[in-house]
């Protein structure tokens, strides 16, 4: 073999190494992006499932925070009904605060 024969071969070599090497990182990416993916995908699963379940609790602990609500302003307003009022009492109190400047 002769010089350039020899320099023709490493230039072949040379050539097949960089094809070598583009067609790994050709699989490479592909692999890379199915994973990706993939992981999408189970991360999409996941985050509906946490979100629903979420939603879920947050519904029924705003409806038992509404109830509970609702059953305190009821009772608030059964004790201010039965409350007796003195009008007389305050009637009184508030002439004395209004135009006496007495407290």
């Amino acid at each position: 073999m002769d010089d350039q024969e020899v320099l023709q071969h490493l230039l072949n070599l040379e050539n097949e190494a960089d094809n070598l090497v583009n067609d790994a990182q050709t699989e490479a990416d592909r692999r890379v992006a199915e994973g990706e993916k993939r992981n999408r995908i189970r991360f999409d699963e996941a985050y509906g499932r946490e979100v629903k379940i979420l939603e879920e609790s947050y519904g029924k602990n705003i409806a038992a925070v509404r109830d509970d609500y609702q059953k305190q302003m009821d009772a608030y307003r059964e004790s201010l009904k039965s409350m007796p009022l003195n009008k007389e009492a305050f009637f009184s109190l508030a002439e004395k605060l209004l135009f006496s400047g007495e407290a």
